[in-house]
């Protein structure tokens, strides 16, 4: 002993107590039972499985703030997800797209809304053409009509009249001028259409042509609609799509969280927005 000390230069007795000193414990908190967190993952994703670790982190929360109890670190969602094989499967690559010309997200409500159409094919090979109605702000799906026949230019028409009829209830022209923003579709770009969007004071927005990514958000919907609900429904034939749109939309509007609203769904940032406004 007393040669190794004075081989490495310290005295024997600070050595010996190197020698003899207790394991060191671990520093932190242990990490929480993962059996609570898991069985609520579980059950999110039995009903939503096509939402990764992020919505249902924001899913979580949102329970958590409900009930009182403290949310789970996204990191550590993540963690169990993972260790229990509930992560979702990659798609495949990003394809390589143009990007959109412009901001399409705007600051304030009811400054530009968006509007577009999609096609849900059904088993008996029926197809159901849906078109819809965003606010480009709080991403809220105010009205959608479908038709198993073509979108034309009337029923854009009344799609207009049911999404002023949402935000403003039963009025002639809304009180600030919306940018109406669409692509190039014919029942969008009819004379008679663009005249009725100006009379009831929306101000008609196409996209570039060749360029419906610049309706980026509009996109961004349908590719939400189709993957989350129409994928993980039942659709035999037209009709029992029509019958369940009506379910779909306010399940996006109240539980589907979006990113770019801090992972809050399009109603809570709604009613989020209200409230801080109501306090000024």
């Amino acid at each position: 002993m007393s040669a190794v000390a004075k081989a490495v230069g310290i005295t024997r007795p600070h050595l010996s107590a190197m020698n003899h000193r207790p394991a060191s414990r671990p520093r932190g908190r242990p990490p929480p039972p993962d059996a609570e967190l898991v069985a609520d993952i579980r059950a999110l994703v039995a009903d939503l499985p096509t939402y990764g670790y992020r919505r249902v982190h924001a899913l979580l929360r949102r329970q958590a703030e409900k009930t009182g109890r403290e949310a789970p670190n996204p990191k550590r969602v993540y963690r169990v997800i993972k260790v229990h094989g509930l992560l979702l499967q990659r798609d495949g690559e990003r394809r390589d797209e143009r990007r959109h010309d412009g901001r399409v997200a705007v600051d304030l409500r009811n400054t530009r809304w968006c509007s577009d159409g999609l096609e849900i094919t059904c088993d008996n090979g029926e197809k159901v053409r849906v078109a819809f109605a965003l606010d480009c702000c709080d991403r809220e799906a105010m009205g959608h009509m479908a038709t198993t026949g073509g979108i034309t230019a009337e029923d854009v028409q009344d799609l207009m009249v049911a999404t002023v009829e949402h935000r403003y209830g039963q009025v002639n022209r809304v009180p600030e001028p919306i940018e109406w923003l669409t692509d190039n579709g014919s029942c969008y770009t009819a004379r008679n259409t663009r005249a009725f969007a100006r009379g009831i004071g929306m101000i008609p927005r196409t996209t570039p042509v060749s360029s419906p990514q610049s309706n980026g958000m509009a996109e961004a919907f349908v590719r939400n609609l189709k993957r989350d609900y129409v994928r993980l429904n039942p659709r035999p034939n037209a009709q029992s799509v029509i019958d369940q749109l009506p379910g779909w939309f306010p399940h996006y509007n109240e539980v589907h969280p979006h990113r770019a609203l801090r992972y809050r769904s399009p109603r809570e940032f709604i009613a989020q927005t209200c409230e801080a406004l109501s306090g000024l």
